[in-house]
């Protein structure tokens, strides 16, 4: 585990870089993207950098079943500042049509495109998550199962009255990645982020926890006031 000084510029020259390895390595390059403001911020920069877009291959960690137009639709808001600028064409999103449990499958079928044997998904280059105030990342929120065997799971159950009617990847997904970077910006983010690094191990309690990739490198991205209440040294 690595904790990054989290900065738009230096973030999205890192992107490009895994990137750029990733397609000179295996030809193209597996990325999944997370809602929020702080990654909007991210895409937005990453609109203006050299990169060849056709070998980039977008898929999504969580969404809500919503509207493209909706506010809360991850990938509507990313079409909007990255997408439309890009001309992007390898866009593989949630389908927010169908409700939660037929777009968690139809979701799952199109991992299955892109799967690394013998996985039944495909083994992500770069994996981006957030934190939220109570724990959660992704979808996979405080009391949600923690022993999960499928890729793909529907979130219909309200946590802490958060709205559910959503499809989220699980840990099982995620733990195979190359590289899972959190990106985690605000005071507001201070406790928590305190708790998941510093704080006694709970799955149950803290989701973000149950993150911890098998064979690639974790990068926590926080920014000055998030870090204010880290014990761990930075590296």
């Amino acid at each position: 585990m690595k904790i990054q000084k989290l900065e738009i510029e230096s973030l999205s020259k890192a992107f490009i870089e895994v990137a750029q390895n990733s397609i000179r390595e295996r030809g193209r390059f597996l990325v999944a993207l997370s809602g929020g403001s702080t990654p909007m911020k991210l895409y937005k920069k990453l609109a203006d950098e050299e990169l060849d877009w056709s070998r980039v291959h977008f898929f999504w960690g969580d969404e809500r079943c919503v509207p493209i137009n909706d506010d809360g639709n991850s990938f509507g808001q990313t079409k909007k500042v990255l997408f439309d600028k890009i001309g992007a064409t390898n866009i593989h999103r949630v389908n927010t049509n169908l409700p939660p449990a037929s777009a968690a499958t139809h979701y799952a079928h199109t991992l299955k495109f892109f799967a690394d044997a013998p996985l039944d998904f495909p083994r992500f280059d770069l994996v981006l998550l957030g934190l939220g105030e109570d724990g959660h990342t992704a979808s996979l929120f405080p009391n949600s199962p923690v022993d999960i065997e499928e890729p793909v799971i529907a979130v219909t159950a309200n946590y802490q009255d958060r709205p559910a009617n959503r499809v989220t990847l699980t840990q099982k997904v995620f733990n195979e990645a190359r590289e899972i970077w959190f990106l985690v910006a605000g005071k507001n983010k201070a406790e928590i982020l305190n708790k998941v690094i510093d704080g006694e191990r709970n799955l149950e309690l803290y989701p973000a926890q149950r993150i911890q990739p098998i064979n690639g490198n974790l990068i926590w991205w926080v920014d000055e006031e998030a870090s204010s209440s880290l014990r761990t040294a930075k590296q």
